[in-house]
């Protein structure tokens, strides 16, 4: 009976052995490169550039063989992306607003709103701060600029509810406590969502 156990053993601890050296090898294959594939670091980009419930951000890069160029691409790039955001932010925002109140005839308040903070969307993209700017030179001669930036969203919120509340036939029905708790409620999302 006791060889029987000592096989028992045996054939255990080599199982054990054999399952343990299989698994080292397996990460060992895991954590090894595919060939042909270059790993690619890309400046101004990562978690420290995602919106969340604070600000709006966004990244993106310029290239060209003009260095000033290449950074008006980046910026322009990076703008191009923080307006699309902004805009299904603001869109998302006015919706919940208008359905949220009793408005009388929802859907021509939701035109005027749309209207109205695509006006306040313009004029605030020029107040954007610039988080991270780097520049290389690749080996095309060219250079690439790197950029990432952002907007406050309270600075939004507010912008955009001042102009709503002088609107005359929106100011009867506006109540800019409840637009903010929205934008508010909204900007949480982003959190959520990176």
């Amino acid at each position: 009976m006791k060889k029987n156990y000592a096989k028992i053993s045996i054939i255990l601890i080599s199982l054990a052995i054999m399952s343990i050296s299989y698994s080292c090898k397996s990460t060992k294959d895991v954590a090894k490169k595919p060939s042909g594939e270059v790993l690619i670091e890309q400046y101004c980009s990562g978690s420290q550039y995602f919106s969340n419930n604070e600000y709006i951000r966004a990244n993106d890069l310029g290239e060209s063989m003009d260095l000033s160029t290449s950074k008006k691409k980046a910026y322009s790039n990076a703008r191009a992306k923080l307006a699309a955001d902004i805009g299904v932010l603001v869109k998302t925002v006015n919706e919940n607003y208008v359905n949220s109140r009793e408005l009388n005839n929802k859907e021509e308040v939701e035109e005027k709103f749309q209207a109205l903070t695509y006006e306040v969307v313009k004029q605030q993209l020029n107040g954007i701060r610039t988080l991270c700017e780097k520049v290389t030179k690749t080996a095309d001669n060219t250079f690439r600029t790197y950029v990432a930036i952002e907007l406050a969203g309270d600075e939004l919120a507010s912008a955009i509810g001042s102009k709503l509340s002088k609107d005359a036939k929106l100011k009867i029905d506006f109540d800019l406590d409840q637009y903010k708790k929205k934008f508010d409620e909204q900007m949480k999302e982003y959190e959520k969502g990176n």
